[in-house]
C-alpha cells in the first residue's frame, strides 16, 4: 500500500510528520506494507515557519494507480498555503482520488481544498474550529455539512478540526488501510 502525502506551500510540519511517523512505525516495527511518498508542486516545499523539505515527486509525476490514499496536512494563510492548496491541479487530484473511492485524510484546514474541489458537497466534514469557527464557516460555504467534532469520517474521507487531532487522523488512516486491531498494536507501541 502507498499513501501520497501532499505538501502545499505553507503546510504545517506537525500535521505532515504524523503520517510519516505512524506509518513508519507500522512498517518498520510490524512489517505493515505501507509506504509514504511525499509530493508537492515543486521539488522543495517551504512549510509554515519557513522549514523547507524536499519531496519525492512533483504533482506532474503522480500516477493515481500507484496510491491507496491521499493525505493533506493543513497550513497557514500567512505562509501562502491557499495559493497551492486551491490550485486546480490539486483540486483535480482530489476529485480523482474521491471518484475512485480512495481514502483521503486531512488535518485542520487541509479539508478546505476538499471543500473547494466539490467532493464534500452535502457530506459531513470538519476543519479548524477556533477563532469564532471562521474556517468552518468557509467550509460550510462549499455546501459541506460541517460537524464540530475533533475527527469526522464520511465514507472515504477523514477530516479534523485542529493540529491536536493530527495523530488521531494518522491512526484512523492506518485503521482504514489495515484493521482496527492492527492500528491498535501500533498506537499502543507509540504510547498512545
Amino acid at each position: 500500500m502507498k499513501i501520497l502525502l501532499f505538501c502545499a506551500k505553507g503546510f504545517e510540519t506537525m500535521e505532515f510528520s504524523v503520517f510519516v511517523d505512524v506509518m513508519g512505525w507500522a512498517r518498520n516495527d510490524y512489517n505493515y506494507d505501507i509506504q509514504v511518498e511525499t509530493c508537492g508542486f515543486t521539488k522543495t516545499v517551504v512549510s509554515t515557519f519557513n522549514v523547507p523539505i524536499i519531496v519525492d515527486k512533483t504533482i506532474e509525476e503522480i500516477d493515481l494507480d500507484d496510491y491507496d490514499a491521499l493525505a493533506i496536512p493543513g497550513g497557514f494563510e500567512e505562509f501562502d498555503f491557499y495559493e497551492e492548496a486551491y490550485d486546480e491541479k490539486l483540486l483535480e487530484l482530489i476529485r480523482k482520488f474521491d471518484s475512485l473511492g480512495k481514502i483521503i485524510a486531512t488535518i485542520c484546514v487541509g479539508a478546505l481544498p476538499l471543500g473547494k474541489s466539490g467532493i464534500l458537497k452535502n457530506r459531513k466534514a470538519t476543519t479548524y474550529h477556533l477563532r469564532d469557527a471562521y474556517r468552518q464557516k468557509e467550509l460550510a460555504a462549499f455546501g459541506v455539512d460541517v460537524v464540530n467534532e475533533p475527527i469526522v469520517v464520511d465514507k472515504n474521507v477523514i477530516t479534523s478540526y485542529c493540529p491536536e487531532t493530527a495523530s488521531g487522523v494518522a491512526f484512523k488512516l492506518l485503521e482504514m488501510l489495515t484493521s482496527k486491531e492492527e492500528m491498535e498494536i501500533v498506537k499502543k507501541a507509540m504510547g498512545f
